[in-house]
């Protein structure tokens, strides 16, 4: 059963306590781009990975969040982004006790099923990186390491 986002709303849907809900397809835009709103809770964050097609900026919401891109960490807050191109290690970390909401755009777009994938599987992390992986490399992406 999936887990609706009263921020988000009824058609956003959860992975592993993050609310996912695609606000702009690639469909929509011939592939070029796709935008996500994202609400993260207080402690949070991926495993570090790399987008190998795909630039990724994130646009942040509420909330505070460290960023490691390539081995150098920042902080990002509200109404600040984040720019990781294409190719680069990176992850994040959501530091506010409180959950971070950002937009996660990337060009092109076509990541976005990447979450509905895993919702669907209800994949767990460790448990299922072996399923998670095959998965992400069909959208270009590999995990490279533990989150922060």
């Amino acid at each position: 059963m999936k887990v609706k986002s009263n921020i988000l709303g009824a058609d956003a849907i959860e992975w592993l306590g993050v609310h996912y809900k695609t606000i702009l397809k690639a469909a929509e835009t011939g592939g070029a781009i796709s935008v996500v709103d994202s609400v993260s809770p207080a402690g949070s964050g991926p495993p570090r990975h790399i987008h190998h097609d795909a630039d990724e900026t994130f646009v942040v919401l509420s909330g505070d969040a460290r960023f490691w891109v390539q081995g150098a960490e920042c902080t990002r807050g509200p109404g600040e982004t984040m720019f990781i191109p294409r190719g680069s290690e990176h992850t994040f970390r959501v530091l506010s006790s409180t959950p971070c909401r950002h937009l996660v755009i990337l060009t092109p777009g076509g990541f976005e099923e990447f979450f509905h994938e895993m919702e669907t599987g209800s994949y767990r992390i460790p448990e299922d990186m072996v399923t998670i992986n095959e998965c992400a490399a069909h959208y270009h992406m590999s995990f490279t390491g533990p989150p922060l």
